[in-house]
């Protein structure tokens, strides 16, 4: 019964793994994008060890080796019921592969800005926003000037910025990210506070437009990111929600 175990274990987990990473794109929920080979590896890797288990113990007829019948005759063969709970976590990937963190967990994690940029030239650390039409920009961009520009790049702009609702408190609420350095686990929180616009549901994605609203003393810990919205509009999860990369760029 213990190899029985074993064995299933080893090819649950190996085929849970390259059906989220090579048959579908539910990895990105969980890792980096950088990461898929390696999952892609061990998936293989662990159905090879299953198949060579299963071999081993002529898997399912279950002939027992000398020295399981050894350990029979000395009461030591078999294992625990509770190994079985074991195949929960495989199945829950081959079947039930789990939502990306979202509001849920931004909303009970401090949000992190991102460190001011180092200027090697003695310029601006933050090169001048397009000068027409509404500025889409990545929320790790936005709460860096935000926080850090104090050559105000934001003032007099339209930006357009996107992630999911996160609820405050007293009716406030965040349009927020999660970043990621190499796994779900290292989660970082990116948010910025919209005035003047009622919150859509929470966990929705949005798009929001609108204009920075400076809060705080600018360049130092005090400040932090803010927007006075014009517009929100819902849009679909991407498929790799902790990817925040956008080119700042002017559009309509």
């Amino acid at each position: 019964m213990k190899r029985n175990i074993e064995v299933l274990l080893l090819l649950f987990f190996g085929v849970g793994l390259l059906h989220i990473s090579l048959l579908t794109d539910l990895y990105l929920r969980y890792v980096r994008a950088g990461l898929r080979p390696a999952l892609i590896a061990s998936g293989v890797l662990l159905i090879l060890l299953g198949a060579v288990s299963a071999a081993r113990d002529d898997f399912p007829f279950n002939r027992p080796r000398t020295d399981q019948v050894h350990e029979h005759e000395h009461g030591h063969a078999g294992g625990p019921k509770v190994a079985w709970l074991l195949y929960v976590p495989a199945l829950t990937i081959l079947f039930l592969a789990p939502p990306a963190l979202g509001s849920y967990t931004a909303s009970r994690g401090d949000a992190e800005t991102p460190t001011a940029p180092a200027s090697t030239t003695g310029d601006s650390l933050y090169p001048a926003l397009p000068g027409k039409g509404v500025v889409e920009m990545s929320l790790n961009d936005f709460t860096s000037r935000a926080v850090w520009d104090t050559g105000g790049s934001l003032k007099g702009h339209t930006v357009r910025l996107t992630g999911f609702v996160t609820p405050g408190r007293h009716g406030t609420w965040y349009v927020s990210r999660l970043a990621i350095s190499c796994c779900a686990a290292d989660a970082t929180v990116r948010k910025v506070r919209v005035h003047g616009i009622t919150a859509p549901p929470a966990y929705a994605w949005v798009t929001v437009t609108g204009t920075w609203h400076p809060t705080g003393k600018i360049g130092t810990d005090d400040a932090s990111a803010a927007l006075d919205a014009t517009a929100v509009r819902r849009v679909p999860a991407p498929k790799d929600p902790y990817n925040d990369v956008v080119a700042t760029r002017a559009g309509s």
